[in-house]
């Protein structure tokens, strides 16, 4: 019937085939093995919290600073908590807080110091209703200390005009702010 030089030809090319078709879908013995579910220690996250709410208060009992975040997770290995949405309100003892908020942040361990990511503002209205909006992509804030800095592009809208700079210190409690360098401003004359 066949020519046993068919036959080989017929039996390798379909060796070939298959060995070709379990590359292609990359079929290994493991895949069909059953695998262990993650355990605790092996999880880089620890615990997570969703509308998270912290309140911070002064030794005098007035409030410090309220934290409000989307959702927070602990990352045991760096002990850091990432946040979604953090918004923060830095009251300083006073009734005119400074509003922070950005699209993610970090917060260290001892919620001592909070690295805000994407889209962050820091506003403050005082009691002569003048509005200070401070935005950049990137900030670190130390809510005890009353403290912003940042070596990102910086924007500071209020008091009648425009600045502009790369790099910032922000002394939030004396409402003082030193842009570091590339520093520009725009301003209404009254």
């Amino acid at each position: 019937m066949f020519s046993k030089k068919f036959r080989n030809i017929l039996l390798f090319g379909c060796i070939a085939a298959i060995f070709g078709a379990v590359g292609y879908w990359n079929i290994s013995p493991e895949r069909f093995l059953d695998k262990p579910p993650v355990s605790a220690e092996e999880s880089p996250i620890d615990w997570y919290a969703t509308n998270t709410h912290t309140l911070q208060y002064l030794e005098d009992g007035k409030v410090q600073y309220e934290m409000t975040s989307d959702k927070a997770e602990h990352v045991k290995a760096t002990d850091i908590t990432l946040v979604t949405k953090p918004d923060l309100n830095m009251f300083r003892g006073t009734d005119f807080p400074w509003h922070v908020t950005s699209e993610r942040g970090e917060v260290n361990s001892g919620g001592t110091e909070v690295e805000l990511i994407d889209s962050v503002r820091v506003k403050r209205t005082d009691e002569k209703n003048r509005d200070t909006l401070i935005t950049s992509t990137r900030m670190t804030v130390f809510p005890q200390q009353q403290y912003a800095q940042t070596q990102q592009p910086v924007r500071i809208d209020g008091a009648g005009g425009v600045s502009t700079g790369v790099g910032m210190k922000a002394y939030l409690k004396e409402s003082r702010i030193h842009l570091l360098s590339n520093v520009r401003g725009q301003y209404e004359a009254r």
